[in-house]
């Protein structure tokens, strides 16, 4: 085991936490992360109510928490009292103002989590009562923004011990291995969360074809873009960009995004299937450059013990 402030305060083994990854992140992925001695989180995403109940009764009775889109949440507001009533070990917030539901959560004893991608959001975070913040770079698969992650860390690591002392940092955005690990705690994290590996884990719900092409792929072939939310109707905040891998669909569309509006209905419907059917050069693989450090589909055990023993391995190197 690796100790930090997070293992203590979450009582977990390992101070990993498995990313609420929309979509990917339901009840089988985060029971068994947390099963394996880290926190695992299922993704709620776009606040589809009936799923998320569904993936707290498969997690069960693993104790799991539960992650949101806060923008998403802001328009669908009765949902955070299902998920409260579900008894989460944390709820985490991303990408949107936390403020309208940290007294909810924090009156139900429940951790409140977000994730920032800027000191102004850190600052606002913290604020409104944060007790862990996520530093999340822009190597980070799916949304965020442009800050890197071994800056913004230790940015975030230095704001939080000269005005924050009791709240927690974890590190997010291309951590993968032990050794993102390793670095993450060198730089002043009590932790990391971790998407694109726990991604590729038997236990994610990915379509095959998505798993094979990010094995295949590197950090290289990544692309932030906004044309996948453009054509899914979804709306995303215009400072909030989408890492995935770069396919026929980011290569028409991610510099033409006036066309792609005239356009918008009809390649909804057509990217909506091809994620259903699989179809890569058309539906868009959410996964981060760590997609460039991962070369299997293990389980989500294997891949927690493989990161663990690695970085107690570095970290205890005598270096000379």
């Amino acid at each position: 085991m690796i100790q930090t402030r997070l293992t203590e305060n979450l009582n977990i083994d390992h101070p990993i936490i498995q990313a609420p990854m929309a979509f990917a992140a339901g009840g089988t992925l985060a029971s068994s992360v947390s099963n394996s001695g880290g926190l695992g989180l299922i993704g709620g995403g776009y606040g589809d109510k009936n799923w998320i109940v569904e993936q707290f009764d498969i997690a069960s009775p693993a104790a799991v928490g539960c992650g949101l889109i806060t923008w998403s949440l802001k328009e669908k507001p009765d949902l955070l009292s299902v998920i409260i009533e579900k008894k989460p070990k944390a709820i985490f917030l991303s990408f949107g103002n936390p403020r309208p539901f940290a007294n909810q959560i924090r009156d139900a004893n429940i951790p409140l989590i977000c994730q920032v991608q800027t000191i102004a959001d850190a600052r606002s975070a913290l604020d409104s009562g944060a007790d862990i913040i996520v530093a999340q770079g822009s190597e980070a698969g799916g949304h965020g923004e442009e800050r890197a992650t071994i800056t913004l860390v230790p940015e975030v690591a230095d704001l939080l011990s000269a005005h924050y002392p009791l709240a927690l940092l974890c590190a997010a955005g291309g951590i993968a291995d032990g050794r993102g690990l390793a670095a993450a705690l060198m730089l002043g994290a009590d932790g990391v969360v971790i998407g694109s590996r726990f991604w590729a884990t038997h236990e994610a719900s990915v379509h095959p074809n998505m798993h094979n092409q990010a094995l295949t792929a590197n950090g290289d072939m990544t692309i932030r873009s906004s044309v996948m939310d453009i054509a899914r109707h979804l709306n995303w905040p215009n400072r909030y960009t989408a890492r995935v891998l770069a396919n026929s669909f980011t290569d028409r569309w991610h510099l033409n995004i006036d066309e792609l509006k005239k356009v918008a209905d009809t390649e909804a419907q057509r990217w909506s299937d091809a994620w259903i059917n699989g179809d890569t050069a058309i539906a868009n693989t959410f996964v981060g450059e760590a997609t460039g450090l991962v070369d299997s589909i293990v389980s989500a055990e294997e891949c927690m013990l493989s990161i663990v023993n690695d970085a107690k391995n570095l970290l205890s190197k005598q270096w000379s």
